[in-house]
């Protein structure tokens, strides 16, 4: 089985459609929460193969918000 993600990053990271079930955004580290994302890919209920976790990343109704750079 491959698990490799079928897309490029960045075109994750802009919005492009994919298996939203897969994928999560942190804002920010909180270890709890991401334990529960990890336990939660690794159950794998619906045999997608996992998850991937960007931590750092704000999202919106399941997708990635772009952040203003301060300057």
């Amino acid at each position: 089985m491959n698990n490799a993600l079928p897309i490029k990053i960045n075109d994750l990271l802009n919005g492009k459609p994919v298996e939203w079930e897969r994928l999560e955004f942190k804002e920010g580290w909180n270890p709890l929460d991401v334990l529960h994302t990890i336990c939660a890919f690794a159950n794998d209920f619906h045999n997608l193969g996992g998850g991937y976790i960007f931590i750092g990343i704000k999202e919106e109704h399941g997708r990635p918000v772009e952040q203003s750079q301060p300057g």
